[in-house]
């Protein structure tokens, strides 16, 4: 395959000012890309902010002959991810990628969680997801292009003690990429999900995270440049990544079974769940029709 680079094209990237989001925007503006730098510069939990590692990115890039801006807006407001891609425009003309990857952490088991450590999580990671999205869409629909990745979690997809928020916000933006794979595939934009493994601030805690020596952010950015490249034309992928590791990962449905009307009891259900749990024939549905479609014709 012919090398891929990102000559002309712009990216933003949000939650880049160390981590997975750093790696991302070094990678793109190696290859090529003008990229927009975007970090609250806030802790771990999301609280205070501080300009500095945005601007160091910036000056990264820069320093080795790359374009860049540094956002300091907080996406995980609407008004704040369209003002960081107005800004993008403004200063390059154009967006043609846009890498959710912002995200906080406020562990804690449900049933002693705060409601305001719940929501602050889910806002950051899939509300911020969803408002930055939405900021570059007018702008991909009229170029008719567009590249956008979601960053989910195995915590989302399988699930994790302590994570209960993560877990939905995670598993949230999977579902934001199905559906809005459907409705902003005809304008030729393609969206797609990582879900990486990395030793970053947010996972350098875990008993786990000494084994990760070999899961850098930057084995993973070569997956998300994959996403995002103009050769990508797939959409609704989910990609696990880390450590040299990468996977697709799907959400399947078996072949279950059809009950009769006269016989549609709990006791039924029991009684025919080996087979109605059976995992041989489990197959991926394109969309939400297609899995209605397969359960009314059976």
């Amino acid at each position: 395959m012919n090398e891929i680079r990102f000559d002309g094209r712009v990216a933003v990237v949000t939650g880049a000012g160390g981590g997975l989001g750093r790696a991302h925007a070094l990678l793109l503006a190696a290859r090529g890309a003008a990229v927009v730098v975007n970090d609250l510069g806030g802790s771990l939990n999301g609280e205070g902010g501080d300009d500095a590692a945005a601007s160091k990115v910036v000056r990264e890039i820069e320093a080795a002959g790359g374009r860049a801006l540094a956002s300091f807006d907080d996406i995980a407001a609407p008004e704040g991810a369209q003002r960081m891609v107005d800004a993008a425009a403004q200063a390059f003309g154009r967006v043609d990628i846009l890498v959710n990857n912002a995200g906080i952490l406020r562990d804690k088991t449900l049933a002693k969680m705060a409601p305001a450590d719940f929501e602050a999580v889910v806002r950051v990671h899939l509300l911020g997801s969803a408002w930055c999205s939405r900021a570059v869409l007018p702008l991909m629909q009229q170029q008719q292009y567009g590249r956008i990745v979601m960053t989910t979690s195995a915590a989302g997809l399988y699930g994790n003690f302590g994570q209960s928020n993560y877990g939905a916000a995670k598993l949230g933006v999977v579902g934001l990429m199905n559906s809005l794979a459907l409705e902003a595939g005809k304008f030729g934009i393609r969206v797609n999900t990582v879900a990486p493994v990395a030793l970053t601030r947010m996972t350098e805690g875990l008993p786990f995270a000494r084994t990760l020596d070999e899961a850098t952010p930057e084995r993973v950015a070569a997956g998300v440049a994959w996403l995002v490249s103009e050769q990508c034309d797939f959409s609704g992928v989910v990609l696990a990544a880390g450590a040299g590791y990468f996977s697709t990962v799907r959400i399947v449905e078996g072949p279950g079974v059809h009950l009769p009307a006269d016989q549609i009891t709990p006791e039924a259900v029991a009684a025919r769940w080996a087979a109605i749990s059976a995992g041989e024939g489990a197959r991926p549905f394109a969309n939400a029709g297609a899995a209605l479609l397969a359960a009314f014709s059976r």
